[in-house]
């Protein structure tokens, strides 16, 4: 019987194999970079091809030093290393210590050429991209009918408004006639849809370059219908990115863009609805104030008001003139017992009153003195209250 040996030990041979052969151990290898991916650990990890076959590769992060430019899908490549075999894996790949740029690869340039092409043709202008409908009814979506963009599209749509219509033209997203199928759906939805959907999920630069092709991209834009590219990962970018009416950088994300959030719209009618009736009630009131205050001012310039008005201010004027009145009254009563209290001072009957007398003589002068009359001359004395008449007999003087 045969010896029976386990997978590892095969592994571990064909490794020993592998790094007992002096061309292996240092060699160089050119081909077009494919699946290039930078991992977050530091390694770099893609794949080296030619148009028969391909090889998986690795540069480990402590041997970055060796490549001085960044990798990316399309790129035409020399890799410096060692072929090995990884055991756990059972498979052999690149292990890279320096990789040198070798021009542009083949898929890389024939973009290029394209893109430049439609740029001078102008069918990347601004000014021919159509606008996206906010309120979309009916979406049209070219893709895989069973890949995972599709599964993407439909739940965001489920979740943001099921009463969205989907039309889903099954397309072949990759390999050999998978542009005339994109083709065929873009022009089949073409009127049908408020907005289309063309893409795909991601992938390498051969995965995605149906989306790449020219008859693609002049059915972007001869299409009347506005057309969303979601072509891969946001990293990706194809030829339909640019001359689609908008990009999204996914699947899902093209979803987000074509499907209006039905609750957020519930929720922005509802408090449009709320601010209005706010704002209605508020008019009403501030309209009701107005009135009243109108009420009043017309209430106030009616004649039967103004009457009324005009005899208070009469029964007020009245008042005060009658407390005027009264008041100088008093004012002229005080001033006149003034007065009185000085005549009376003055006057003759108060110094008659004293016993004192006026005297005049027979031709009713005064007697202001001695020399005024004579003996035998008849006087009158008038006193308080009446008079005597006398004779002189007698004068003395001082």
């Amino acid at each position: 019987m045969a010896e029976v040996f386990s997978v590892s030990q095969i592994n571990t041979y064909i490794s020993r194999l592998f790094s007992g052969n002096p061309l292996l151990n240092r060699i160089a290898v050119k081909g077009e970079v494919s699946n290039c991916k930078y991992h977050t650990s530091g390694h770099l990890y893609f794949t080296l091809k030619d148009k028969a076959a391909q090889i998986a590769c690795v540069m480990f992060a402590g041997r970055r030093a060796g490549i001085s430019f960044r990798m990316e899908d399309g790129q035409s490549v020399i890799v410096f290393g060692s072929i090995g075999v990884y055991e756990q894996g059972g498979k052999y790949q690149l292990y890279a210590e320096e990789i040198r740029q070798d021009g542009i690869g083949r898929l890389y340039e024939e973009f290029e050429f394209l893109k430049q092409k439609l740029v001078a043709e102008g069918l990347f202008a601004k000014e021919h991209k159509k606008p996206i409908s906010r309120y979309a009814r009916t979406v049209g979506i070219v893709t895989a009918q069973t890949g995972a963009a599709i599964q993407d599209i439909m739940q965001i749509a489920r979740r943001r408004n099921p009463y969205v219509q989907l039309l889903l033209y099954p397309a072949k997203v990759q390999g050999e006639g998978a542009a005339d199928t994109v083709v065929r759906g873009i022009r089949m939805l073409d009127g049908k849809a408020d907005v289309i959907i063309v893409g795909r999920g991601g992938g390498s630069i051969e995965d995605l370059w149906a989306f790449n092709e020219e008859k693609v991209a002049r059915a972007i834009y001869e299409c009347s219908t506005p057309v969303i590219s979601a072509v891969g990962h946001e990293t990706d970018t194809t030829i339909a990115d640019f001359v689609a009416d908008m990009r999204a950088p996914t699947p899902s994300a093209a979803a987000e863009l074509a499907v209006y959030d039905f609750l957020r719209l519930e929720q922005v009618l509802a408090g449009l609805h709320s601010d209005l009736t706010e704002a209605l009630c508020q008019n009403i009131e501030d309209a009701r104030i107005e009135l009243k205050q109108k009420e009043l001012r017309l209430r106030q310039c009616h004649p039967r008001t103004q009457l009324r008005q005009k005899q208070q201010w009469l029964a007020d004027a009245g008042i005060r003139l009658s407390g005027l009145m009264s008041d100088r009254l008093k004012d002229y009563r005080h001033m006149l017992a003034l007065f009185a209290q000085r005549l009376k001072g003055i006057s003759p009957l108060e110094r008659l009153s004293g016993g004192y007398a006026f005297v005049t003589n027979e031709a009713g002068e005064a007697v202001t003195g001695t020399d005024k009359v004579e003996i035998g001359n008849t006087v009158q004395a008038q006193l308080c209250d009446g008079s005597i008449t006398a004779i002189v007999t007698k004068i003395e003087k001082n």
